[in-house]
């Protein structure tokens, strides 16, 4: 997160919001074209992108997750390559490796970087829990620092970036679960669910005749990011952000004044990223609505992607088959969004009884 203060929105921003709220529409009718139904997911896809975040899709094969990865690099006119992960994929195979080539003229040797697939805008970990946690974790670097390291040498990658994984159910046989660190570099964990009977009559039509989508790119990757930083300039209220921190510091175990259910249900709680990525996702849902001011109302919607992932239930919860969205539910109806008491250390105000 950048310690900078960012400047405010100017008239032309204002402009720009505006522009983006109509590339927004485009966006979700070119993804329409090839995705049925998935409005819910879509649209986190597209908050997580203008917030500079990356996303883990969660849900059984068969659910269009890869194609609507792919999708999205296409209409935004972006590169876009796919990490298909694999037992026995080594970390060399995402970030590159040094190879030694011969100069034929002088017949000196020296070292040469070859990029690997991570040197992309938008790249595809599908099935991202598919492979050991010393490769998942090469993609670490690459998602918190924008570049790789290989041989002693700083790559710095293609901007703007994304990481948009995959990840099949934990219970499926030959997965291994992601790393708390690693899925803290997540801003979002998106559930993709079963389609509804008439959408999955629709994708049966769309999937079995010989027609094929054409998708048109809508954003380039410059205007991507000039919308990225108009995101960070989008202002929130004082009473926001201590929402946003009521939330986030009510699940942690060591917070004398957290909900008791948090303390009966949860093993471990939300760090700091959980509130900064709370703040961004809750600002790029207000202006994708063309809206300038972030309201609770955008806080709250963006709650379960940020937060299912970043807390984590106990023995207990789980015998009883309470999830982390449940909790996340309990969560929304115990804070008050409303409250106006000082917001201080061993003190969580703003709990509703």
């Amino acid at each position: 997160m950048d310690s900078a203060t960012p400047a405010p929105l100017q008239d032309d921003d204002l402009q720009k919001v505006k522009k983006l709220k109509d590339a927004y529409d485009g966006l979700k009718s070119e993804m329409a074209k090839v995705i049925v139904g998935q409005d819910a997911v879509v649209d986190q896809l597209f908050i997580s992108l203008f917030s500079r975040g990356h996303a883990l899709l969660i849900g059984v094969p068969g659910l269009a997750k890869t194609l609507m990865i792919s999708s999205l690099a296409e209409i935004l006119h972006l590169s876009f390559n796919r990490i298909q992960f694999t037992p026995d994929l080594m970390p060399a195979d995402i970030t590159g490796t040094e190879v030694i080539q011969e100069d034929r003229a002088s017949g000196t040797r020296e070292f040469k970087f070859l990029k690997g697939p991570i040197f992309a805008n938008v790249i595809l970990a599908d099935e991202i829990n598919r492979t050991p946690p010393k490769t998942q974790a090469a993609l670490l670097e690459a998602m918190q620092e924008r570049q790789v390291t290989v041989g002693g040498k700083r790559h710095v990658l293609d901007q703007p970036f994304f990481v948009l994984a995959t990840q099949n159910p934990i219970e499926q046989e030959g997965t291994y679960p992601l790393p708390e660190a690693q899925l803290d570099r997540f801003m979002f964990m998106i559930r993709v669910d079963y389609p509804t009977l008439d959408e999955e009559r629709e994708i049966l039509r769309r999937t079995t005749e010989a027609k094929e989508a054409k998708l048109s790119a809508v954003l380039s990757g410059e205007e991507i990011m000039e919308l990225q930083d108009i995101v960070r300039r989008v202002p929130i209220a004082d009473q926001l952000l201590n929402y946003v921190l009521r939330l986030s510091r009510a699940t942690r175990l060591n917070n004398p004044k957290a909900p008791g259910f948090i303390k009966e249900l949860l093993a471990w709680g939300a760090g700091p990223r959980a509130s900064q990525n709370l703040v961004l996702a809750a600002k790029a849902r207000a202006i994708l609505e063309g809206r300038f001011h972030v309201s609770a109302d955008d806080v709250r919607a963006v709650a379960h992607p940020v937060l299912r992932h970043r807390i984590i239930t106990n023995f207990s919860a789980e015998a009883e088959g309470i999830t982390t969205d449940m909790v996340v539910d309990r969560l929304l109806e115990t804070i008050d969004p409303n409250a106006s008491e000082a917001l201080e250390d061993g003190k969580l105000p703003g709990v509703l009884n």
